[in-house]
């Protein structure tokens, strides 16, 4: 009788490796049910399959998940050099990164237990795949949250969507862009561009004129009825205090009523005209620090306009908007 060959049983690091993987896996899926991030469902499958694989001896399925955890610090590192970090956001992002290399070192000993372990070699072009597409895009593109109703029904509270930041869009008239909030560059404003340099704008009973003629704006909403005297006719006397670079456009852009567009700035609004700080009240945009232009509504969670800020994103998701192109 020929004796049974059989295998090692797995070491206790692989199962370590296939329970942080699971455990990885099932987390996504719940950020995903309760509203957090929908995408997150379309990533979980990524710790599933690496979970699953390692637990079937494959050592690529833990090498392969080693390299994605390498290529998420890689992404993490580089939008944290593009964003504006604030101490505290970088401190997250430094202690982010450290427990993504753990985790890395942790996958890529699993899967030397696991070749010592008789385990299966598996494929290295899927897992190489995956980490490419997960980084690669990035390049790109970059994702910001809508935090207030400026941008209304364009754009909801609760929106997520990508941003097209490289080649950098050239700019026309009626494009969404985003730009640094002129008095706190930490933060990133979405407005609307109604104004390119040579552009002559007036405001009318709410009505927007370029050039001498109104604009069909089908896309702009006023939630008020009454007409106030600066914002519904622009430009005028304010009747607020305004920005030093509003007042500046005031005093040195305003020819026989219109405001004129100097070269290599924009004249931004909002959609929703009756609530939105905008040029009327900022000034122009610099062409120079336009960020990029909205193209893609990818998660949308509708919540209250006081929970867009904080980590935790509660509320039902509107279906109805995902993966909506952003005109």
């Amino acid at each position: 009788m020929e004796p049974t060959l059989t295998r090692p049983p797995l070491p206790k690091l692989v199962w370590l490796a296939a329970a942080v993987a699971l455990l990885n896996a099932a987390y996504l899926i719940f950020a995903a049910l309760s509203g957090q991030m929908v995408v997150a469902l379309a990533l979980a499958l990524i710790p599933l399959m690496a979970g699953i694989g390692i637990l079937r001896r494959n050592v690529w399925c833990a090498r392969g998940f080693a390299i994605f955890q390498l290529s998420e610090i890689v992404l993490v590192l580089f939008l944290g050099v593009r964003t504006t970090l604030t101490s505290a956001d970088r401190a997250r992002l430094i202690a982010s990164a450290f427990l993504t290399l753990l985790l890395a070192a942790l996958f890529f000993l699993a899967a030397r237990s696991l070749a010592r372990a008789q385990g299966k070699p598996g494929r290295p072009q899927p897992w190489i795949a995956v980490s490419v597409f997960f980084v690669f895009p990035w390049f790109f593109l970059q994702a910001f949250s809508i935090p207030s109703a400026a941008m209304e029904d364009t754009l909801l509270i609760g929106d997520s969507v990508l941003v097209q930041r490289w080649p950098k869009p050239t700019v026309v008239r009626g494009d969404v862009i985003v730009f640094p909030y002129p008095i706190n560059p930490h933060e990133d404003y979405v407005k609307r561009v109604v104004g390119i340099p040579g552009d002559r704008l007036h405001i009318t009973n709410k009505v927007l004129y370029r050039n001498g003629a109104p604009v069909t704006e089908p896309y702009a909403i006023h939630k008020t009825t009454y007409v106030d005297a600066y914002r519904d006719n622009f430009p005028s006397q304010p009747n607020i205090p305004l920005q030093p670079s509003a007042q500046e456009m005031l005093a040195s852009h305003v020819v026989n009523g219109e405001v004129v567009v100097p070269a290599g700035k924009y004249f931004v609004m909002g959609d929703s005209r009756d609530d939105s700080l905008d040029s009327r009240y900022l000034g122009f945009v610099d062409a120079a620090t336009v960020l990029g232009r909205p193209i893609l509504i990818y998660n949308s969670i509708d919540r209250p306009a006081s929970d867009t800020l904080t980590p935790q994103r509660r509320g039902r998701v509107r279906w109805n908007r995902l993966f909506r192109v952003v005109r």
